[in-house]
């Protein structure tokens, strides 16, 4: 017959393992372009994120939230998030219809391509002769300030109904001013952080939820600053 032999367990050891010492090793050849860039989408009542049987399904997302699609934090719409707007710029989207594609873009085209001449109208949508459609988005590049002061980059997509509100926001960055010596400037966008927050929008029977910009408030860290212009100076080396 045999005996159960009854093994006893010590109590784990601190590990003498001196990570501190290796700090930084194995990312040598990592630079910020080597990295995915979070978007900071707006969830709708379709995306999957919200939806608890979904397999995408984030737990505690809700339509109207932020969601940060690579670390999936969350911010609440209502109350908002601040941003920094470092960098720019307006493209036209290939998409295919709704259930027929890849799910992302089929072709990205540059702000001075003739892409929108090929186009026809086709209930509001501009598309092309082979069924697919073109969106015009507004990419706005920046560095979001978290409740508790950390910065992080990410990028918010603005298309559709959402295109006036990213011109407005535009307008409002052109529109600020600084005084020193030399007299009245235009400072870069990222002199200034945005209340960001979503609102629910009605039309045609439907529902969703779009961008609300609020008034700017000066950024007056110069470590968040620095990040700003870093940020900046790296989106404009990629789109050479």
């Amino acid at each position: 017959m045999e005996k159960n032999v009854q093994i006893k367990k010590e109590a784990q050891k601190p590990s003498t393992i001196l990570y501190r010492e290796y700090a930084g090793k194995g990312f040598e050849n990592v630079t910020q372009e080597s990295l995915a860039l979070p978007i900071l989408k707006l969830l709708q009542n379709g995306s999957g994120e919200a939806q608890k049987r979904n397999q995408n399904y984030v737990e505690g997302a809700e339509p109207g939230m932020f969601l940060n699609t690579v670390t999936k934090k969350m911010y609440d719409g209502d109350k908002g998030v601040r941003v920094i707007p470092c960098y720019y710029k307006m493209e036209y989207q290939e998409w295919a219809e709704f259930g027929t594609g890849s799910g992302r873009p089929e072709m990205i085209y540059p702000v001075d391509s003739d892409i929108l001449s090929k186009t026809t109208k086709d209930g509001g949508k501009d598309k092309l002769e082979n069924g697919n459609y073109i969106l015009t988005v507004h990419q706005n590049y920046v560095i979001i300030i978290g409740p508790d002061g950390a910065a992080e980059r990410a990028l918010v997509s603005m298309s559709a109904s959402q295109g006036k509100v990213a011109r407005k926001w535009i307008s409002l960055q052109q529109s600020q001013t600084m005084t020193d010596s030399q007299g009245d400037y235009t400072p870069a966008p990222f002199s200034y952080s945005y209340h960001l927050s979503s609102v629910l929008n009605t039309g045609k029977g439907n529902q969703w939820y779009g961008f609300a910009v609020g008034s700017p408030e000066k950024v007056i860290n110069p470590a968040i600053f620095k990040a700003a212009v870093e940020f900046n100076n790296s989106m404009s080396k990629n789109d050479k």
